[in-house]
């Protein structure tokens, strides 16, 4: 769903840009309280994570594929105010260096793909933990249909950003039809990619899922009379069976073979929004991006002549450049938080 230059005018350019700067802002402020020493570390691998996966287009209708938005997941995993950075810096990588979703549509993107789908991924998650039985079950069903659910939702608001400032003269409800539908479909690969991931990492590391934190079950005492319930116990610490470095390595080096060689066998059908604007004749509308004749423009590598092995390389490097930005990124506002600690009393904590 990366918005090219062209298809929307300047006001809503604009006006998605404030939104997206004023909502990283906000989400820079309370990721401090979400990130911490086990928490940061994590979050730059999941940021690259969703750039690899982001790579693996799959197969979902007659000549259209889908791809991760990631919002969702981000947000089960290390929190919604992270996710949405998380995905801010997959989409300043892709679209500064690898010519990927318009710059001068990146506040459109960054609103779509990481505000909307963070926010409604975590929301629905959060509903459907709320109310139904504790345990890993339910975290992986609510991970999938919070996924399921982020994806045509960030279709809706293309559109309605569309019917505010599209550059094209195509009645919205047609574009908001066609979007919602093949976005469904979409989503149902997301709700499978988010469930499986989050299943994974809580098999092996699940305090480092950050859905299922206060996890508690109820404390219940036996009397002669039967059972009473007397209210939460202390929140479950399932064991780790995996330290944290083995978590990042692997992780890094799973992100690594996803975009330096399983995205060379991803599906080459055009993605959900290029299909929609092809068929609507949007597509016109796209303009030249600045910079598609960088040198990883394109999720390849300049002057490499082998396809395959250029592919390759490039996903690597964008691995490495999303981990790099996004470490940074989360190992600022980690500082911040520990000189915020700091200067706070412990008894005001």
């Amino acid at each position: 769903m990366h918005v090219p230059d062209g298809f929307f005018d300047v006001p809503v350019s604009v006006g998605a840009g404030v939104f997206a700067a004023a909502g990283v802002a906000v989400c820079l402020r309370g990721a401090k309280r979400e990130l911490d020493d086990r928490t940061a570390p994590m979050a730059g691998l999941v940021a690259a994570f969703i750039f690899a996966a982001q790579m693996l287009n799959f197969p979902v209708a007659a000549g259209t594929s889908g791809h991760l938005l990631g919002g969702a997941l981000a947000a089960i995993l290390v929190g919604p105010y992270t996710a949405v950075l998380c995905v801010a810096v997959v989409l300043l990588v892709q679209g500064f260096f690898f010519a990927d979703g318009g710059l001068t549509a990146l506040g459109v993107n960054i609103t779509l793909m990481a505000i909307v789908t963070s926010v409604v991924g975590w929301a629905v998650f959060r509903l459907i933990t709320r109310g139904a039985p504790r345990g890993r079950p339910t975290l992986v069903a609510a991970s999938f249909v919070a996924a399921l659910v982020s994806v045509p939702t960030a279709a809706l608001v293309f559109t309605a950003l569309f019917w505010l400032g599209g550059t094209a003269p195509i009645e919205p409800g047609s574009v908001a039809a066609a979007m919602v539908g093949v976005h469904l479909l979409i989503g149902l690969g997301e709700g499978f990619i988010t469930a499986l991931t989050v299943s994974s990492v809580l098999a092996v590391r699940p305090d480092l899922v950050y859905g299922a934190r206060g996890m508690t079950r109820t404390l219940t005492l036996r009397t002669a009379d039967g059972d009473v319930e007397v209210g939460p116990a202390a929140p479950e610490a399932p064991p780790a069976r995996m330290g944290l470095r083995p978590v990042l390595v692997g992780g890094a080096l799973v992100a690594v073979l996803l975009a330096g060689v399983v995205s060379f066998y991803a599906s080459s059908a055009p993605d959900g929004l290029e299909k929609v604007a092809a068929d609507k004749g949007l597509s016109a509308q796209e303009k030249p991006h600045a910079a598609e004749n960088g040198p990883l423009a394109g999720y390849s590598v300049k002057g490499v002549e082998n396809q395959r092995l250029s592919n390759g390389l490039a996903g690597v490097a964008g691995v490495a450049l999303t981990v790099a930005a996004g470490g940074g990124v989360f190992y600022v506002v980690r500082r911040r938080r520990r000189g915020t600690d700091a200067m706070t009393p412990a008894s005001a904590r």
